[in-house]
């Protein structure tokens, strides 16, 4: 326990039998449950977990999967069995070891503190995280933080890809937790629905942690397109429930008109340069309305955005 409230960590884990024997042995005491969650590895992983918990039955729980069902699904059956279990925060550290043990009370704390309902780790933060997370990498995580914080409204996250995360009983509660994206995209999905929800999420620095031997399932010439495609429908229903249904804000004006005008503005001065560029004329009138578009399209995008920001401060 820490600070009188329960622990839990939910350890997804596909073929991890190099590294799962590690997670469990350098668990932090104050952890009170550990749901390892074996999505259909075809190695040793369950065998090496089995023999943890004839050493500890009390604290170590297996949960198999049929099926390999995605590392999102994963997380989610051990959210359930947490939340049967009635655990005040519950953690999440892969089965690869790459989640530093000693940042996991950082993480936690402010679950247990009630100052945030969701907590994120950033290893984007470090000084030495771009000598050691590989560029590629680094620079896709970059790209898809910066989307996920226009799908999601939570500004101040930078880090959307980490997996380490802490939530609290009552956002695992309220989030309808089948409907979360089951593969690599599931933290992007799950900050779009806690938003929604009006949870608070918080960034806390961790330590980032490679070559120990984990082995990265991740292709981001696969991943990032299906990402981008998951945050914008995302989006959308951000949109819809947050600003519509739930409540209204004339933001949402605002993004339509700037997800209209700027691209028609930059197709259309585009077309312009083109017909200058083959020695046809352009009219001045022509040349002033293209830019009208852009313009226009671009300071709706930006109020659009600083509007967003605004009224999701409080969920800092």
């Amino acid at each position: 326990m820490l600070q009188n409230k329960r622990v839990g960590v939910v350890v997804p884990a596909h073929n991890e039998m190099r590294l799962i024997a590690q997670v469990l042995e350098t668990m932090p005491l104050f952890v009170d449950r550990i749901f390892v969650v074996d999505d259909m590895s075809d190695d040793e992983t369950v065998e090496i977990v089995k023999k943890y918990i004839t050493k500890m039955p009390d604290r170590l729980m297996l949960i198999q999967h049929k099926k390999n069902e995605g590392v999102g699904r994963a997380i989610v059956s051990g959210y359930k069995k947490a939340m049967d279990e009635k655990v005040d925060a519950v953690a999440v550290m892969a089965g690869d070891a790459q989640m530093d043990p000693a940042d996991l009370e950082r993480i936690v704390s402010p679950v247990i503190e009630d100052r945030a309902d969701y907590v994120k780790g950033n290893r984007l933060f470090r000084g030495e995280s771009w000598e050691m997370i590989p560029h590629y990498r680094y620079l896709g995580n970059s790209v898809l933080s910066l989307l996920t914080k226009v799908a999601s409204g939570y500004w101040n996250i930078a880090d959307s890809q980490s997996g380490y995360t802490a939530i609290s009983l009552i956002a695992l509660q309220t989030i309808h937790l089948d409907g979360i994206y089951a593969r690599y995209g599931m933290p992007n999905d799950l900050l779009i629905k806690l938003n929604i929800n009006n949870f608070r999420v918080k960034d806390v620095s961790i330590r980032p942690i490679y070559n120990i031997g984990e082995k990265s399932g991740i292709r981001l010439l696969n991943v990032i397109p299906k990402i981008s495609w998951l945050l914008c429908k995302g989006f959308v229903g951000r949109m819809v429930n947050k600003y519509i249904i739930r409540d209204f804000h004339p933001l949402v004006f605002f993004y339509f008109l700037g997800i209209a005008l700027t691209p028609t503005g930059f197709l259309f001065g585009l077309y312009l340069v083109g017909l200058r560029l083959m020695g046809a004329g352009v009219t001045a009138t022509s040349a002033l309305f293209a830019a009208f578009l852009l313009i226009s399209g671009l300071q709706s995008l930006f109020f659009a955005m600083w509007f967003d920001m605004e009224y999701n401060k409080h969920l800092r």
